[in-house]
């Protein structure tokens, strides 16, 4: 998982990855949030789910301490982190920004 999780994070477009667990409430409000964020921004970004308890190196690498948390990857870097349920009124400029 991991190589394959840098080889993604470290393309041109950005990318969202959604730090969840299958046991967060928040989490399952922001699943239909993507995938609505997904439609609005098509091929101009990507979306990745990385389920917590799954992976728990890279949550720990990541310092992901609550979920969900979302960041936004940019050649391999975070340009944007938060906690807690995000809309996709806010979540789509800020992909289109690092587009």
């Amino acid at each position: 998982m991991n190589g394959k999780f840098s080889d993604i994070i470290n393309g041109d477009k950005p990318v969202l990855v959604d730090f969840y667990a299958t046991w967060c409430g928040p989490c399952k409000h922001q699943a239909p949030i993507l995938e609505e964020v997904a439609k609005e921004v098509g091929d101009q970004a990507r979306i990745i789910k990385i389920d917590v308890d799954k992976n728990q190196a890279l949550s720990s690498a990541y310092q992901v301490k609550g979920v969900p948390t979302l960041m936004i990857f940019k050649q391999g870097k975070v340009v944007w982190r938060t906690s807690g349920v995000k809309q996709a009124y806010e979540l789509v400029p800020l992909l289109r920004q690092y587009a």
